[in-house]
């Protein structure tokens, strides 16, 4: 058994495994957004593929679809009749020599509304799952929760330049109510060098504090850094009110909302620090990161990784929801045009459009691969063969 789990570790399959167990599942659901709508809407489904490539698994159901795994598990696609490839990509032209039963079973002449479900449907498959998967968590595990009451402040720390005590309870930050440890911790770790206020109960007075978290680089148990916000402080863990929480479904739900409705929050803001300057872009990965903390966090047991997948399905969903052409944001842009200007935006048009987005793709990708490599010391490794 010991060489094996050492041959697991030797090859990559401790990330590869975990890697592909998540992406899978988040593609999978991803697809099948698009393919429910589409069958919903009444457009013929004559592909649904999870991977790219030959089929190394293949099987029709009673409407015709062919069900396939390719043998590249590195995403997905559904082809609608009428479609010229696996990007959705209609030629006019061809389309307009089909009689009109088989154009009743094309995406291209679909109603404006009904080809925007369709699009869309991926991306919200992506959001539900999410939350699905939180809910879950939250009502059948529940949530270690921790009273906000600051126990102990570490000195010299952006707590005690702030001015707040040990015994104070933080009840909001920046407006937003906060009812445990670990919300004022999320919060604060985001939001480095920037200044928050916190609403705090002081005896049975509120006071309110003007205090910037600390901008500290932490290591976590695999070695990884990161910057974050740091505002020194801790519950006292004898004294606290520590307690497992689990929820009713209704409030699950909502938490599960409210959860991905923060990666969302989050995303913006650190990509409008990058733009205006103030993170670095260092901090995007890729499909090499991602791969790298599936691994490590299957090792956490099964919950972790599967907690994971939720975060990863809202933001593939989210990307997707960009307004660059390739993407079903993109093709939503497209629509948009077409229901202002009452016609398709011209055939000449969306073609440089899906070859800038394509380009845009393309770089996006290089960038964090070059970033994940830089991450793994990949570069300073093949220099050292020549130095």
């Amino acid at each position: 058994m010991e060489i094996i789990s050492n041959l697991y570790s030797a090859t990559g399959l401790s990330y590869i495994v975990p890697f592909l167990f998540v992406l899978t599942i988040v593609v999978f659901f991803h697809e099948l957004g698009h393919f429910y709508a589409a069958r919903r809407c009444g457009v013929r489904v004559e592909v649904f593929s999870v991977g790219f490539g030959r089929a190394v698994a293949s099987w029709y159901d009673k409407h015709g679809t062919q069900w396939k795994i390719g043998w590249l598990p590195l995403g997905g696609y559904v082809k609608f009749f009428g479609d010229e490839n696996e990007a959705s990509a209609s030629n006019p032209e061809a389309m307009a020599q089909l009689d009109d039963a088989a154009r009743g079973d094309t995406l291209f002449y679909k109603p404006l509304w009904q080809r925007a479900i369709v699009v869309a449907a991926g991306p919200i498959a992506n959001f539900i799952l999410a939350i699905v998967i939180f809910a879950s968590l939250y009502s059948v595990l529940g949530q270690r929760v921790t009273d906000p009451m600051i126990g102990v402040i570490v000195e010299e720390s952006a707590a005690e330049r702030g001015g707040l005590q040990v015994g104070d309870l933080i009840k909001a930050i920046d407006g937003s109510e906060v009812s445990t440890f670990s919300e004022v911790r999320r919060k604060v770790t985001v939001n480095a060098n920037v200044l928050l206020e916190f609403e705090i109960d002081r005896g049975g007075e509120t006071l309110r504090l003007n205090i910037t978290p600390d901008r500290v680089l932490e290591t976590d148990r695999f070695g990884n850094e990161y910057n974050i916000g740091r505002l020194g402080i801790a519950v006292n863990a004898t004294e606290a009110n520590v307690r497992q929480v689990r929820y009713n479904p209704f409030t699950a739900v909502w938490m599960g909302v409210e959860e991905s409705y923060f990666i969302v929050e989050q995303t913006f803001v650190v990509l409008g620090r990058i733009i205006m300057g103030r993170e670095s872009a260092e901090s995007l990965g890729g499909p090499i990161r991602i791969a790298q903390l599936s691994g490590q966090t299957a090792t956490l047991g099964l919950v972790a990784l599967i907690n994971l997948t939720a975060v990863l399905s809202v933001s593939i969903g989210l990307i997707n929801l960009f307004p660059i052409p390739m993407l079903d944001g993109g093709h939503l842009v497209f629509y948009a045009y077409e229901g202002i200007f009452g016609k398709p935006m011209s055939a000449k048009a969306q073609d440089v459009g899906m070859r800038i987005g394509l380009s845009m793709v393309l770089m996006l990708f290089v960038f964090v691969t070059w970033n994940d490599l830089s991450r793994l010391n990949v570069f300073d490794r093949i220099t050292g063969f020549f130095g």
